[in-house]
């Protein structure tokens, strides 16, 4: 996609801080990181979200994910990694080519995710939906 930020810097038509690669996806630190050593890892194909991916890539980009997450702990001496996909508008996806946040954390960094409680409101509801993801699958 010619207009997508990331995949300039996949082809290496914008410069990133870049700390690995391979056959599928890059990582790269994060221009606004939420804290020192945030990265993120794209694959180099063009994929709008994560679950656009034919599962053969996800697999990569997993893997990627992983060797990038080990590096990031270590590398930052985080006490915790976040890793995030954000997929749509709704969910914050500021850039719309498939990636995931490496977020390192620290015990005091007072950064904190919203995790309100939605809960079902009987077994009955929660079973209704659990039957409509099995059905999806």
């Amino acid at each position: 996609m010619e207009d997508c930020i990331f995949c300039k810097i996949a082809k290496g038509e914008m410069n990133a801080a870049r700390i690995y690669e391979d056959e599928h996806c890059i990582a790269f630190l994060d221009i606004n990181p939420v804290n020192k050593g945030h990265a993120l890892v794209i694959p180099k194909k063009h994929y709008e979200a994560v679950l656009d991916m034919p599962e053969e890539e996800g697999v990569a980009l997993a893997k990627a994910s992983v060797k990038v997450g080990k590096a990031v702990k270590r590398a930052t001496g985080a006490d915790g990694i976040n890793l995030v996909h954000n997929i749509g508008k709704a969910a914050g996806q500021l850039v719309f080519h498939a990636h995931v946040h490496l977020i390192p954390r620290f015990t005091m960094d007072n950064m904190h995710f919203d995790w309100s409680r939605k809960k079902y409101e009987s077994k009955d509801e929660q079973e209704e939906y659990r039957k409509k993801l099995e059905e999806s699958l």
